[in-house]
């Protein structure tokens, strides 16, 4: 299930579906939507509601899907009302027969009518044959949305259509949409900022077909990443062997073992390092690798088996003991088993001993998989306990205190 973004939480989203064939990817992007924490109103044109019913969209939303102008049964002028109470109107999908009528300004059905008495931003997700989203008709009508300023556009992207033909005109996908409407709500507060994150474990190997790891997930990095990118950092995602989707607006650097991880960090860093501002590292990167991997499978003997392990370099304390003043910032993880003051006291003693700036402190009873963590941030003066929250909430409070740090450094150099 997706994790609650406090970016959606309580904001109430008018999602309009008109008549393609994508409409039955809005059923998903509705739940998306909701499991995010946003209240949902479902708006559908006649042709909308041919392709998916609106029982369907209010089983899912949990509120009534509205396709009349008007309500027969009472006063009610439904495009105000629901403009009104919307902090976003969201077309998903968006044919080439609304964008003209947006762009020309009708308002002959509930849809057309609602964006037309919007007070809210209006965000569209174009779904078209691709030789109707490349006419010079359609083109004309996006250029004239974007002259107006009225409605953005979210795509379309290329790919196959329902004809089986392929090109741009295919609708973004659900997942997508929803990041974007969360960047449509992100303050960027980190715009012109480079952050590298890394993430997941490493895998180090006993032969070709056996290695050493851990259980990270790569979760939380992916987190980091994906909520820096919606503050408007450029960012450079160096994950270990995980299999998940990468955020978008990310660099993603793919590795399996440590060295290849320190290798990509020192590419990503630069020396000094100067080359970012700041570095997240979340990865759990293993401690130890194998003195000498084998090169063929090791057979099993029934024998006691001795495994020689030599150390990794430790990634974040080698960048802390490069760098030189206080840039970049640094931010570490301690994912430990104990809790209480004894994780604390191993939060600080990492920070000081890897020369960093911000210790994430966990344990990895509530860490390890999942989308929720109970976390303590650690500073050498501070330690502030975030309780059992999303690990979208735990990254984008990482993210709020660099964001001070960098302006608090900013400011004293002036």
């Amino acid at each position: 299930m997706r994790a609650v973004s406090s970016l959606l939480a309580g904001r109430t989203i008018a999602l309009a579906v008109t008549g393609s064939i994508a409409a039955f990817k809005a059923v998903a992007l509705a739940r998306l939507l909701v499991q995010s924490g946003a209240r949902v109103i479902p708006v559908l044109t006649h042709s909308g509601s041919r392709f998916v019913g609106g029982v369907t969209f209010a089983t899912v939303t949990g509120h009534v899907a509205h396709q009349a102008m008007w309500d027969p049964s009472s006063a009610r002028e439904l495009h105000v009302e629901i403009a009104a109470e919307s902090d976003l109107i969201l077309v998903a999908p968006a044919t080439a027969d609304v964008l003209a009528r947006f762009a020309s300004g009708r308002a002959d059905d509930l849809v057309t009518a609602l964006v037309l008495c919007a007070k809210s931003p209006v965000l569209a997700a174009p779904a078209m044959h691709p030789r109707m989203w490349a006419h010079p008709a359609t083109q004309a009508n996006v250029a004239e949305l974007a002259r107006q300023g009225r409605v953005a556009l979210i795509g379309p992207t290329y790919g196959v259509v329902a004809s089986g033909e392929e090109g741009v005109g295919r609708m973004v996908e659900p997942p997508d949409i929803v990041a974007a409407v969360e960047a449509f709500f992100t303050p960027h507060d980190l715009d012109g900022l480079r952050v590298v994150v890394t993430a997941g474990p490493t895998e180090e190997a006993l032969d070709p077909v056996r290695f050493l790891s851990n259980r990270s997930s790569g979760t939380m990095g992916f987190r980091v990443a994906e909520r820096a990118a919606l503050r408007g950092a450029r960012v450079t995602l160096v994950a270990g062997p995980v299999s998940k989707p990468t955020p978008p607006r990310v660099e993603r650097v793919d590795v399996t073992t440590a060295r290849q991880m320190q290798e990509a960090l020192t590419d990503a860093l630069g020396s000094g390092p100067s080359r970012a501002d700041v570095l997240v590292m979340a990865a759990a990167v293993a401690d130890y690798r194998p003195a000498d991997p084998s090169t063929s499978k090791l057979k099993r003997t029934g024998e006691a088996m001795t495994l020689a392990l030599v150390p990794n370099e430790d990634l974040l304390a080698q960048v802390g003991a490069a760098r030189v003043g206080p840039h970049p910032v640094l931010v570490g993880f301690a994912l430990e088993t104990d809790d209480g003051a004894a994780l604390v006291a191993h939060a600080r003693e990492k920070l000081a001993k890897k020369k960093v700036d911000l210790i994430v402190a966990n344990t990895a009873s509530t860490a390890l998989g999942g989308e929720t963590s109970r976390a303590i941030l650690v500073t050498s003066d501070t330690t502030r306990d975030l309780g059992s929250v999303s690990k979208a909430a735990v990254a984008d409070e990482i993210l709020d205190f660099v964001r001070d740090r960098l302006r608090g450094r900013r400011a004293q150099a002036q």
